[in-house]
């Protein structure tokens, strides 16, 4: 199996348009995106896993491989991410398919799917993830903008709040993290 870096710039060249990252996220970017996970009992989803970098941080956290799902559309990625992590489900499947893999309650969802300024894939893939998980679960994401990647109109119809969880000045391109609950009323 190739090193993680050598099948993700491979699949860069490969599918231009399927791997969006300049580069993988930083350990640090990880830390930051998977914080919580422990403190949760449900299953978790991570979406747009590419090599396992967020992966390998969610079971360093001490998450048991059996309760965590990838949703992945990149089939060499999912063959990668078999070997790399035994014990994973990874599904060869896009992230608007969370509804329809057969988890109900899921606790936390690690977002690398590209969702800033894309209305429909925002509805199809965190308003999906909302659908099946569990009332206080959360959904975090990546953005390489200052601002949430889902605009105040969008998160109020789809009825979420957001909480900055900082920028990692050690990523390429420097990345914010943002985490996404239901919104108290």
């Amino acid at each position: 199996m190739p090193a993680p870096i050598t099948l993700f710039l491979k699949e860069t060249l490969r599918r231009p348009k399927e791997v969006v990252a300049i580069a993988p996220s930083s350990a640090a970017t990880a830390r930051k995106m998977t914080a919580g996970v422990e403190d949760v009992d449900g299953p978790i989803v991570e979406i747009g896993p590419g090599t396992g970098v967020f992966t390998k941080a969610i079971l360093d956290r001490g998450v048991a491989p059996e309760r965590l799902t990838l949703l992945e559309m990149n089939a060499n990625f999912c063959d990668a991410l078999r070997t790399r992590f035994p014990g994973v489900t990874v599904l060869n499947r896009p992230a608007q398919e969370i509804q329809e893999i057969g988890l109900e309650g899921i606790s936390a969802v690690i977002s690398g799917v590209p969702v800033l300024a894309r209305p429909q894939i925002q509805r199809e893939v965190v308003g999906r993830a909302f659908d099946v998980m569990a009332p206080d679960g959360f959904f975090t994401q990546i953005t390489y903008s200052p601002r949430a990647p889902i605009a105040p109109d969008m998160r109020a119809e789809l009825g979420l709040s957001t909480h900055h969880r900082g920028m990692i000045w050690g990523n390429l391109p420097p990345a914010h993290v943002f985490e996404f609950r239901r919104a108290r009323h």
